[in-house]
């Protein structure tokens, strides 16, 4: 009478063939689950700043250039492509012309998987933007207006603005709180 225990397979009998399958798998799988859950490694490496850093992203991105974090100087933000819009803000008198990044662009270069970005000025100022407000409204983050660098003295060197006068919606405290000049830093959560 045979059996399964009696079977045997590439000089295996089914049950020792079966355990060796078994320490097998108990080995390799929790080494692919720690890869799956290991944090997000970066896919391309992002170049490394040839001048004054200006700008730091860290928090739930997946290319970096600095540890676990991800920094700019002005020429690697002016490298992802500019845009620009004309809006009036309650910080100047007149309708200006800012010229930056997308936001939507910046984020999808550092591969951010968050829903929200806490925005940090020089002076420590925070605000707290969805990450839906920028694919909604057009956000970016402006290191032009008028056609000239901002420096620190005029909300420099980097500034999100919302394109206030395209949607009346844009017009409140809300949205003029969530505009970060002196931007220095992005943390993605």
């Amino acid at each position: 009478m045979q059996g399964t225990c009696n079977t045997t397979i590439n000089g295996l009998s089914l049950p020792r063939r079966w355990l060796a399958l078994s320490a097998i798998a108990a080995v390799v799988a929790p080494a692919s689950l720690a890869r799956a859950q290991a944090p997000t490694q970066s896919v391309g490496k992002l170049p490394e700043p040839t001048g004054p850093v200006i700008l730091t992203i860290s928090g739930k991105i997946g290319v970096f250039n600095r540890g676990q974090t991800a920094v700019f100087d002005r020429a690697m933000i002016e490298g992802l492509g500019s845009t620009s819009f004309e809006t009036q803000t309650p910080w100047y008198d007149k309708l200006q012309t800012f010229e930056g990044v997308l936001m939507t662009k910046l984020l999808a270069t550092v591969k951010a998987s968050g829903d929200r970005v806490v925005c940090t000025a020089l002076n420590d100022y925070s605000t707290e933007i969805p990450i839906a407000d920028f694919a909604t409204y057009g956000t970016i983050m402006a290191y032009k207006r008028g056609g000239a660098y901002l420096t620190v003295r005029d909300k420099g060197p980097l500034f999100i603005v919302y394109p206030f006068d395209s949607n009346p919606e844009l017009k409140q405290q809300r949205y003029y709180g969530r505009s970060a000049w002196q931007l220095a830093q992005l943390s993605v959560r």
